[in-house]
């Protein structure tokens, strides 16, 4: 549907009907009103160009996603991505997908900011120091990270108490006279990984932890490990994982040796619990956070937040984590 199209429906000139479409203060409340009711009975949308042309913006938010992070098939990470695009496209808003490779991310952000097509980055996989999240703050440019690092100046950030969560899943442990609880890990340097551990460990107090393993976080990985520590002569009261994936492993090995359920049970904790599609019917503890979908509408508020110029200090949330027993599924 052409703009010719509308103004001689309403009997007024292309030149208005663009300007009315597009914001422009000299054109009559009343006109515009009569162009925007026929435009969206007519499914027409303004041209992206040039409403990108007036207001100086892409009208698009570039999100950072780490080549070698777990696949966009994932579960979680899909649903959130999903909430995330659904919400920004309300305001019309793109999101596109950036690429960060191993030893290539300055020069795609630096790309990227050169090009102007996006008005705002979110960080994906933060690290402790990372050098993403300092170079955008020394190029000035907007941007959010989803999960924290240790940067000294002030940036917009969406993050679960990933220490709080692995305190719980200890604290639990300990409340049923458990105390050997063995920590499996992902080998990853994202920073909730870091916390997650750093909350096990410290909640253990003056205990020594059982058995640690940072190993790549994957279902054979998880399963590989427990097998280990199920063959030994000392096994451990329980076992807590970081991930969705080393959960389902380390179920599957527990469930072989008989020790998913019963008297002689091991204790399995899991960060988000089994994944959505696990083989396995028996439900484990799981150390539980904001659901995805909730996170992806989240990071949209705070983006469009961030591009009606919302301070910085003003765009940080914490969502704290809870246990959920297999009674409360």
């Amino acid at each position: 549907m052409s703009l010719k199209a509308i103004a001689a429906v309403l009997g007024l000139s292309v030149t208005t009907v663009s300007r009315a479409l597009n914001g422009y203060e000299d054109v009559a409340e009343e006109t515009r009103q009569r162009v925007e009711e026929e435009a969206h009975r007519r499914g027409y949308r303004p041209n992206a160009a040039a409403r990108r042309l007036k207001s100086g913006r892409a009208n698009a938010i570039g999100l950072v996603y780490p080549v070698c992070a777990p696949p966009l098939t994932d579960n979680h990470f899909s649903d959130m991505l999903l909430a995330l695009d659904q919400r920004l496209t309300r305001d019309e808003i793109d999101l596109l997908l950036l690429a960060d490779k191993p030893q290539d991310s300055q020069r795609t952000l630096n790309r990227t900011l050169r090009s102007r097509t996006v008005d705002a980055i979110i960080v994906t996989h933060t690290t402790p120091q990372d050098p993403r999240l300092r170079f955008l703050q020394q190029k000035g440019f907007s941007f959010l990270a989803i999960g924290r690092s240790d940067l000294p100046d002030t940036y917009a950030w969406l993050d679960v108490d990933n220490y709080a969560g692995s305190q719980l899943a200890v604290e639990y442990c300990l409340q049923q006279n458990m105390p050997k609880i063995a920590w499996l890990g992902g080998n990853e340097p994202y920073t909730f990984v870091r916390d997650r551990r750093q909350g096990y460990i410290d909640a253990l107090g003056d205990i020594p932890p059982f058995a640690m393993a940072a190993i790549t976080p994957s279902r054979r990985a998880g399963y590989q490990q427990t097998c280990a520590w199920l063959a030994q002569k000392r096994i451990p009261q329980a076992i807590i994982t970081d991930c969705s994936a080393l959960a389902e492993g380390a179920a599957m090995a527990l469930q072989q040796a008989g020790r998913l359920q019963g008297v002689n049970r091991v204790i399995l904790i899991g960060w988000d619990g089994l994944p959505r599609d696990s083989i396995l019917d028996q439900p484990i503890i799981a150390i539980r956070q904001v659901t995805h979908n909730e996170a992806g509408e989240r990071v949209a508020e705070m983006m469009l937040a961030m591009l009606d110029g919302a301070p910085l200090a003003q765009l940080q949330t914490l969502w704290q984590p809870w246990l959920q027993l297999p009674s409360d599924a």
